[in-house]
């Protein structure tokens, strides 16, 4: 990713939970059980701190509660600042989070989750230059959602918005318009909230030569795949199957 002094001095900011028992994914939790789940967010958190490490410009992470801050300054070794999401749902902390990082002099603000596993630096690096002609930029997500937002300038009010709804891309591009903003779509992607969306990540993953991303596909594979389908190729171990 070319280090242009707009990528330099955009801010790249990362929404996530801490992966424990009983936190997030709770329709994972219904197919796959406790265990799973947390080993899938867990792996889920490594694919979107690998694209945080590959990011040029200032890093912040936004845990989902103050108790998790410590945490959070362990998670990347270039990190800028961690800035913990308040109480609320989700468009009250985005309004406070990207408030608090347009306090620290960022004019350009990209915002993403830990759940989309799909996201690639290009990603990023178009979006960041989505944003010199833009006011907002939306990847949309495959379930009516988003997998990045970001802006030039101050969100809009989004504590009314349908979040965790399908119509929440729509809602949100619509919000934004309303404030008299400018919106630009970037290709659409998907994330992972239930086991039904593995599919989609199997057939991405599997090109993707990137270190957590080859864990998290032996990961869902393995959770998703019956043990006959796992065995050896016909012939067994050391014959050869020519």
């Amino acid at each position: 990713m070319p280090e242009s002094a707009s990528l330099r001095t955009a801010a790249l900011v990362l929404f996530c939970r801490r992966p424990l028992p009983g936190s997030g994914k709770q329709r994972l939790v219904r197919d796959l059980g406790e265990e799973n789940s947390l080993a899938v967010a867990r792996a889920l958190l490594e694919c979107a701190l690998e694209d945080a490490a590959a990011w040029p410009g200032r890093l912040v992470v936004s845990p989902a509660c103050g108790a998790d801050a410590a945490w959070a300054k362990g998670l990347l070794p270039r990190l800028k600042w961690v800035i913990p999401q308040p109480k609320g749902n989700l468009g009250q902390r985005i309004n406070a989070v990207d408030a608090a990082v347009r306090r620290r002099h960022c004019g350009r603000v990209l915002i993403i989750g830990s759940d989309a596993p799909c996201m690639q630096p290009g990603d990023l690096e178009a979006a960041a230059a989505t944003l010199e002609h833009a006011d907002v930029a939306l990847i949309p997500a495959a379930d009516g959602g988003v997998t990045l937002m970001g802006s030039r300038v101050q969100w809009p009010q989004l504590s009314s918005l349908p979040w965790s709804e399908s119509a929440l891309g729509c809602a949100l591009e619509r919000c934004c318009q309303a404030a008299g903003l400018s919106v630009a779509r970037l290709s659409a992607s998907f994330d992972i909230d239930q086991v039904a969306d593995f599919r989609l990540a199997f057939e991405a993953l599997a090109r993707d030569p990137r270190p957590a991303r080859q864990r998290l596909n032996e990961l869902l594979t393995a959770l998703t795949c019956p043990p006959a389908a796992r065995a050896s190729p016909p012939g067994g171990p050391g014959e050869s199957t020519a």
